[in-house]
């Protein structure tokens, strides 16, 4: 028993000496977040800049310039996994090494399975090669080749699987939401706007669920319904850099204010409930799974609703509408109602900036 107990401790030490923690935290909230920023830096980019050389090469017609911003917004997407696995180890605090070699894991985990297998194939190959790095004196031999065969083989015997899983998650998500739009507009657009709200990436989510159509719609409005309520709700604590931060940057920064009086995100939520399935009924808003997450982000839940929907005036009021103005509207009416009641007072909203 004693000698057991010891092998439990060592193991624990070794642990955390090598920071290798299996935690909802370090691969939910870290690792996926920092995902998100990969997919950032090389699939949203690229497809922002792919748009804008199509429609400028549409507009003016073919050129240098819009073949060169095709090309480009073409290979920053094809990159993806590179870009995806550099990030889920940053995230997952590997050093240099494992991080560097994690750029070929992900590749690998993404040719076999989309984002989804690269975030295992990446996870998988990153504390393998944590575990061995500078263990040995030619660590710069060891390591490498530990995180790329470890990353290599989970992306060739998990990556398929976690592809199918999750483009066959998006298609049942689709097709529910095409069968019963009202039903699942509420669904998808609560649940994905509070995963962007919570330390969770909800682009993430939905670019390994692949989600796109009527789905990805629900998923856009919930968002702007987060981002553009807090926004809203908040501008007396906050001003206008507060409010613009949150809605441009992330509702995320509301999240301890939500610890301290859970009731302030009811005003958002219930708005999302709403413009959820306005959205899928009323307006047949859609998009594509890269702007499904984003809300009012940057505006990429905008590009994103406009490569998919084509760019038109009715487009733009539609998605006025059910991404800026509806939203802002029931989460201040939502507010006032909370605030009559006793449950949200001057201050629950202040930002500490």
């Amino acid at each position: 028993m004693d000698t057991q107990l010891e092998t439990g401790r060592g193991f624990k030490a070794f642990l955390a000496r090598k920071d290798i923690e299996f935690s909802a935290k370090r691969y939910l909230q870290d690792a996926l977040s920092a995902m998100a920023l990969g997919l950032f830096a090389s699939l949203l980019t690229g497809l922002i800049i792919k748009t804008i050389g199509e429609q400028a090469a549409g507009f003016a017609g073919e050129n240098t310039v819009t073949d060169f911003l095709i090309s480009t917004g073409q290979k920053a997407m094809d990159y993806m996994g590179a870009a995806v696995g550099v990030a889920v180890a940053w995230g997952l605090k590997s050093p240099p090494l494992v991080m560097f070699t994690s750029a070929v894991t992900g590749m690998l985990g993404a040719d076999l399975g989309g984002p989804g297998g690269a975030f295992i194939a990446v996870a998988i190959g990153a504390e393998l090669g944590k575990a061995v790095s500078k263990e040995t004196k030619i660590d710069i031999i060891v390591t490498p080749i530990t995180t790329m065969v470890a990353g290599g083989a989970a992306a060739a015997l998990a990556g398929p699987a976690i592809g199918k899983l999750m483009t066959g998650l998006g298609s049942i998500i689709m097709t529910a939401t095409e069968w019963q739009p009202f039903a699942f507009g509420i669904v998808i657009s609560v649940i994905v706007g509070l995963v962007l709200t919570a330390p969770i990436s909800s682009a993430a989510l939905c670019i390994m669920l692949d989600l796109s159509g009527l789905a990805a719609g629900a998923a856009t409005a919930g968002c702007c319904a987060q981002m553009i309520g807090f926004a809203v709700t908040s501008y007396k604590d906050n001003g206008l850099g507060g409010s613009f931060a949150i809605g441009i940057g992330t509702s995320m920064l509301q999240i301890s204010n939500i610890f301290k009086n859970f009731w302030i995100l009811l005003p958002p939520t219930l708005a999302a409930a709403v413009t959820g399935p306005v959205a899928t009924v009323v307006l047949g808003m859609t998009n594509n799974a890269m702007g499904a997450g984003m809300g009012t982000s940057g505006l990429v839940g905008q590009i994103g609703t406009f490569t998919d929907m084509g760019f038109s005036a009715d487009v733009a009021v539609k998605a006025a509408v059910i991404q800026f103005i509806l939203p802002a509207v029931l989460s201040l009416v939502f507010d006032k109602i909370l605030r009559k009641a006793g449950k949200i007072k001057d201050g629950d909203y202040r930002l500490e900036m």
